[in-house]
């Protein structure tokens, strides 16, 4: 099985410093859409994985969180992909959860959903807790300088063998080639 792990904010979509909040606010990065849909035409099975604690800070409620994600996904399949799935965690990072990147608990999440072991799986990101919560589940730690990637590069610290992308379609331009 070809299984990729997409961080939301930063990677598919443009991140904010005051949160994604209503679905007017989410707005995808060029070639962001036609990757997902390259992944999907050749056979990945894409989710995501995305800390969301505006919801434990009251920006915005899981009605909204829905719509949001329901955008999203309408937008991946009008430009002909998929995401099979979302994953995300709505806790605040003062309840120490264990689902909240850099901890692994969505993706061990995933790798129960899906049957696999995460080992060499690709885990896109932009930030230095996407990066630790893949090599924490020995999944292939990616790091685009889309989003808070390029503050995450200059900061240092990333886990040992991170390669460093433009862009999410820069990604996959890696896995499976240039685009024709």
């Amino acid at each position: 099985m070809k299984l990729i792990i997409l961080d939301r904010d930063g990677v598919i979509n443009f991140d904010s410093d005051q949160f994604i909040k209503s679905p007017d606010e989410w707005k995808p990065i060029p070639g962001s859409l036609e990757a997902i849909a390259r992944l999907t035409r050749d056979g990945w099975r894409v989710v995501v994985a995305t800390n969301q604690s505006g919801i434990a800070r009251g920006l915005l409620d899981m009605v909204t969180l829905n719509a949001i994600h329901a955008k999203m996904h309408k937008a991946v399949a009008a430009a002909g992909g998929r995401i099979e799935a979302v994953f995300y965690c709505p806790h605040a990072a003062d309840v120490k959860c264990r689902c909240r990147k850099p901890e692994t608990g969505m993706l061990e999440e995933i790798a129960v959903r899906y049957g696999c072991d995460l080992a060499g799986v690709p885990a896109v990101g932009d930030s230095l807790r996407d990066m630790q919560a893949a090599a924490g589940m020995g999944a292939q730690p990616m790091l685009v300088k889309t989003g808070k990637g390029e503050k995450t590069l200059v900061a240092g610290g990333l886990p040992a063998g991170t390669p460093v992308f433009e862009s999410l379609a820069d990604v996959v331009d890696k896995l499976l080639g240039p685009a024709a």
